[in-house]
């Protein structure tokens, strides 16, 4: 994309065509800052600046490159002629040479040593892993955004009790927090995943057609040692400490595999929590934003829709989808390389990293503003609370003389005719009000209702709150203060 593109602040604005298919992504979910890392204009910048750092890099080892053609090569890394270049491609059938031509026609006068000794994926393997890295970066600031978010939500409402569900049933009663720290605990191993995969990232440096370093070697003279500190300048020019001791023509694609893996586990977590979201709204106890003119459906006025969730979880299932076909890529790579990656390539690599930075815009407007309704979650609470205190009722009854087996029986007639009462004629629970009227358990009202309290039920919910907080999730915070909050504003 030619310079006029561009938008005053650098990045790249969607060319806006109603005749021609855009992806949804980068048209309507993904923010500029990532659309911007995959789009052609910053591809071709990253090719440019790796043809710079060679031929700095063969300088310094001895070749014949003058300042002049490193300061022509300079002076244009960000001029790039799109159009130009694909002027090129339909003569030429091939892209990197295409963009050389276009490149050396902006510097004649180094037009002779742009790509020496390198091959095609010189530029395109380690410009994927550099967009990749940067991309990963983006990640994990605005999933730390998340885990900022998630914080202090849970610490509000760490004491607040509510019902908890194994297999969407009513269970042993938690909290409010303590269910956000299950949300928590998911992205936190997803920080650490990201931070190992930006870490283990390898440049796979100047290899050569097929890996060995032939051309390169050529260049010196049979000069290892030159090689070899040749491909330390370009490594350490373009921000690496690790690089490939082996490859064949490519980089090993396992390093794709790592990267989506990566992502396809976040969007898990994310898929996660937007689906509790979903059934905490149906439930009427927790709901995400609502905006005041928002319209939750054409036909019903009433509804609010939990539309951000909803497309939390049919992006995320997409981007996991997309962890299959990495797997794939490794796996057909015949000997030293086979072709038929690039165009898999080309979609699902700037597709995953859209997709992820689309879900982390939305998990980002989502739970900075989480409403919760704490009426409907004690209503609920209450409702099953009877059930669920028949136990505790049991053990005093038992510590006060009562036969346990007899008052078990008697607890288990009251329930089951209770809960026929609830199902078959859409009554009242009275459950504590039967109890109290039977003598053989020997409890009145008031007693009862006081060893039901809620916080007799959440074990150890508040403390394992507070404690993960302190523990684990201000650490994390801690170290990654000088990250500026996000702003992710989603429009659709």
């Amino acid at each position: 994309m030619a310079k006029s593109d561009k938008n005053p602040d650098g990045n790249l604005q969607p060319m806006i065509n109603d005749k021609h298919y855009q992806s949804p992504l980068s048209a309507r979910y993904a923010s500029k800052e990532m659309s911007y890392l995959f789009s052609p204009h910053h591809k071709f910048t990253v090719w440019r600046k790796l043809w710079i750092a060679l031929a700095k890099a063969q300088q310094i080892c001895g070749l014949p490159i003058t300042d002049a053609q490193i300061k022509s090569l300079l002076k244009h890394v960000d001029d790039v002629d799109i159009a130009k270049a694909e002027e090129h491609e339909r003569l030429v059938r091939h892209d990197v040479m295409a963009h050389i031509h276009a490149y050396g026609e902006q510097c004649p006068e180094a037009k002779g040593i742009i790509h020496l000794g390198a091959t095609s994926c010189y530029v395109t393997d380690n410009g994927d892993l550099l967009q990749m890295r940067e991309a990963l970066k983006l990640i994990r600031n605005k999933t730390i955004q998340v885990i900022r978010q998630l914080q202090p939500f849970a610490a509000q409402y760490a004491h607040l009790s509510c019902l908890s569900y194994t297999h969407f049933q009513a269970a042993q009663p938690t909290t409010v927090g303590k269910r956000a720290c299950l949300w928590l605990q998911d992205f936190l191993i997803d920080l650490k995943d990201i931070e190992h995969a930006i870490e283990e990232i390898h440049f796979l440096g100047v290899k050569g057609a097929t890996g060995t370093q032939a051309s390169f070697l050529s260049l010196f003279q049979g000069d290892h040692h030159k090689v070899k500190q040749l491909e330390t300048l370009v490594a350490k020019e373009m921000g690496f400490n690790r690089v490939l001791s082996i490859s064949g023509q490519t980089y090993t694609r396992k390093q794709d595999i790592r990267v989506a893996a990566t992502l396809a586990s976040l969007a898990s977590s994310a898929h996660k929590f937007a689906t509790d979201i979903r059934l905490l709204a149906h439930l009427k106890e927790i709901e995400e934003p609502f905006a005041e003119k928002q319209v939750g459906s054409s036909a019903m006025p009433y509804k609010r829709n939990p539309m951000r969730s909803e497309r939390i979880c049919g992006l995320s299932r997409f981007l996991i989808s997309l962890n299959e076909n990495a797997l794939y890529t490794e796996a057909t790579q015949w000997l030293e390389r086979t072709l038929d990656d690039s165009a898999n390539r080309r979609l699902y690599i700037p597709e995953m990293f859209l997709t992820a930075d689309a879900i982390l815009n939305l998990l980002c407007n989502v739970t900075a503003d989480l409403v919760v309704h704490p009426k409907m979650i004690e209503k609920h609470l209450n409702e099953e609370l009877p059930f669920l205190a028949t136990e505790q009722i049991l053990m005093e009854a038992v510590k006060s003389g009562k036969d346990r087996q007899q008052v078990h029986e008697r607890l288990r007639i009251h329930s089951l005719d209770t809960s026929k009462q609830i199902k078959e004629h859409g009554q009242p629970n009275d459950l504590f009000q039967r109890i109290a009227k039977d003598t053989a358990i020997g409890f009145t009202l008031q007693q009862i209702q006081e060893l039901a309290r809620p916080e007799h039920f959440i074990g150890r919910s508040v403390e394992q709150v507070h404690s993960f907080l302190n523990d684990e999730v201000a650490p994390v915070l801690h170290r990654y203060q000088e990250i500026k909050p996000i702003s992710s504003p989603v429009h659709v």
